[in-house]
């Protein structure tokens, strides 16, 4: 067993294609929003500068890299765990600052207590995105397949074994 299967999730084709639905959708929101913070780069940063982040411009850079680049890694199946762990510790960081509803009132108190759990539910996604893997229609899964796991068997003079000799385990029945 390797570090990227898990023996409890199923292996169908279904499941693998809900993993891919699932990757697309939960990267589309964090593309554009990075594009977004790209492009209104100024008012990004001057947001970020409000809420008392220091460094407001390097935070700016980072939030984008994040979104962005994590955003890709997780839509194409790219050291997808890694991208999901980036994903939990920013969300972790970043809710309490900018939705701490705790502080406001009325409408605003709202908004940002509903943006702050929908926060917390997207964590969970990436949490089960980082324990369960990209599913098989993925970049690590389709590089995890092309790695070679073992040596092909060779003779004692280095020659290769022929791919019709039988290479079965024995087993007490001789099967």
């Amino acid at each position: 067993m390797n570090a990227l299967s898990n023996v409890n999730a199923p292996k169908d084709t279904v499941t693998d294609g809900v993993a891919l639905i699932a990757r697309i959708v939960m990267s589309i929101m964090f593309i554009t929003s990075g594009i977004g913070k790209l492009v209104g780069f100024g008012p990004t940063v001057d947001h970020i500068a409000e809420k008392g982040v220091p460094l407001p411009e390097i935070a700016a850079v980072i939030a984008i890299l994040i979104e962005v680049g994590g955003g890709l890694a997780v839509l194409f199946g790219w050291k997808t765990r890694w991208a999901a762990l980036a994903y939990v510790v920013f969300l972790i960081v970043i809710t309490p600052i900018f939705h701490n509803f705790w502080t406001m009132e009325g409408a605003a108190r709202m908004a940002n207590n509903i943006n702050f759990m929908k926060n917390v539910t997207i964590l969970g996604g990436f949490l089960l995105l980082y324990a369960f893997g990209p599913g098989k229609y993925s970049v690590d899964m389709m590089m995890l397949g092309r790695r070679p796991m073992q040596r092909e068997p060779t003779r004692a003079r280095g020659e290769a074994i022929p791919s019709y000799a039988n290479r079965a385990k024995w087993s007490p029945d001789h099967r």
